[in-house]
């Protein structure tokens, strides 16, 4: 692989997306007349004019997440070594569901996640695995707490247990779990919504009566999901007396830190993560902010012989393993055919190392440090608290729908619509480790042109 030439292709990709459009004026008809006009595939086309063509598409038809001026939702700027990684694995196309198949590459994710794990604070003997994203590791935690609750789920289902199991998390929670609680068959309704203070943290005590209450009406609480950087606020749930509540309550304390998880890495930011460590299971995505390709999640659990017990199947048809040592991820996670995902991160690790990848999160936090301070210094309220670079903030009469427009029309930048304690704000979150102190100020500025032009206000004269 002539990891040079992809260097400058990539180079020259960041270097033109930096310079273009962050969001597409673009039509699903226009899309589908042009897939219509030129791929009917009844005959070959030239492979080089293929890719071309959906390059430009590509570059045209897509918003650019990788664009320093991207402050959406958590979609990271790439490195390099991701990239090579991708193209790496789809040369070799490993198969990952056994071990035998694809000792190597299974050694690698194993050895890039134990190294999490320990960071985490999770015992040598946990149980580990990449997945899809965070909706794979919540599902797999849901599984894995319902298999270890209840022994008799796995082989009878959820009828056999005479009880109606219920799950513990808030309304800042991520909307994955409502998919999970149907898919494992638990239902929507088992999901009980827990108040929250007024940084949008689950009130311990509220949890408490929750399931005292739930248990004196016949119900049986198994389960309680802690947040550990909220998707709309950055919220962080008070993990230490979560996880002390869950062991006094004999409940499965699961933490949902898709995003905010990656601070683990960093001196400066993991004291936010405390009580972490008392987790049963936990949910980091890579490619949120470890700035690897989609795809990239991780599942980290403390009780090995749940997992193995929750996913056990036999097939005479694939290899066996080794030995004690080795264990085939197909029989311990919900996966059977399974991508090279975890080469990403190992390969990133491997090239900027522990601090590179610390000193990346730590400069987007100041980043978002920055762009909270100068919002507010001229005149915008920022709504939400957390220490990590999402900002949720407003402004008096501002029509929120008409500024999100204005964003994308002038290609200022491509931020979120929220909703946060019942009121519409604008959402902003710093994504990228190229997005710099300039862009951050270029941002402001032209936002705070909009509203003194008064383009984006229900009413005039709100700039004073």
């Amino acid at each position: 692989m002539v990891i040079d030439e992809i260097r400058s292709e990539f180079a020259k990709l960041q270097q033109h997306i930096r310079s273009g459009p962050i969001y597409p004026h673009v039509t699903r008809k226009e899309i589908r007349d042009h897939l219509l006009s030129s791929y009917d595939f009844s005959t070959p086309l030239d492979l080089e004019h293929v890719v071309a063509d959906v390059e430009q598409m590509m570059r045209s038809w897509q918003v650019q997440v990788t664009h320093p001026h991207y402050l959406g939702l958590f979609n990271p700027g790439v490195t390099l070594a991701s990239v090579v990684a991708d193209t790496l694995v789809g040369m070799y196309n490993p198969q990952l569901a056994s071990w035998r198949t694809s000792p190597a590459a299974n050694e690698i994710e194993r050895y890039t996640l134990d190294w999490f794990a320990e960071r985490f604070g999770l015992p040598e003997n946990s149980r580990s695995l990449f997945t899809t994203g965070g909706a794979e590791a919540n599902l797999t935690a849901v599984i894995v707490a319902l298999t270890r609750t209840f022994p008799e789920y796995g082989n009878k289902g959820l009828r056999a247990l005479g009880v109606t199991p219920s799950i513990y998390l808030t309304t800042e929670s991520h909307h994955s779990l409502r998919k999970v609680a149907h898919m494992t068959g638990l239902g929507r309704n088992s999901l009980r919504l827990v108040p929250t203070d007024s940084r949008q943290r689950m009130d311990p005590s509220a949890l408490a009566a929750a399931v005292a209450e739930d248990r004196r009406n016949g119900f049986c609480p198994f389960m309680v999901i802690g947040t550990c950087g909220t998707t709309t606020s950055g919220a962080i749930d008070p993990l230490r007396e979560l996880g002390t509540y869950c062991r006094e309550a004999g409940l499965w304390f699961h933490v949902d830190a898709a995003w905010a998880g990656s601070a683990i890495i960093s001196p400066t930011l993991r004291h936010y993560l405390a009580g972490i460590e008392a987790a049963d299971s936990i949910t980091c995505d890579a490619h949120k902010w470890l700035s690897v390709s989609m795809g990239c999640g991780m599942f980290f659990c403390r009780h090995p012989e749940s997992v193995a017990d929750a996913f056990r199947v036999e097939a005479a048809y694939m290899p066996g393993k080794p030995s004690d040592s080795a264990f085939d991820p197909y029989t311990e996670s919900v996966q059977w055919s399974r991508r090279f995902i975890g080469l990403r991160l190992f390969l990133s690790l491997a090239e900027h190392g522990a601090s590179g990848h610390a000193e990346m999160i730590d400069r987007q936090t100041r980043m978002g440090s920055l762009l909270r301070d100068s919002l507010a210094a001229t005149g915008w309220q920022i709504v939400n608290d957390s220490p990590f670079p999402v900002i949720c903030f407003t402004r008096n009469n501002l029509d929120i729908g008409a500024f999100m427009a204005a964003l994308n029309e002038r290609q200022i930048a491509w931020m979120s619509e929220a909703q946060l304690a019942g009121s519409k704000v604008v959402r902003a979150c710093i994504t990228g480790f190229r997005t710099t102190e300039r862009d951050i100020m270029w941002v402001v500025d032209q936002i705070n042109r909009l509203v003194a032009r008064d383009e984006v206000c229900a009413t005039a004269g709100i700039a004073s």
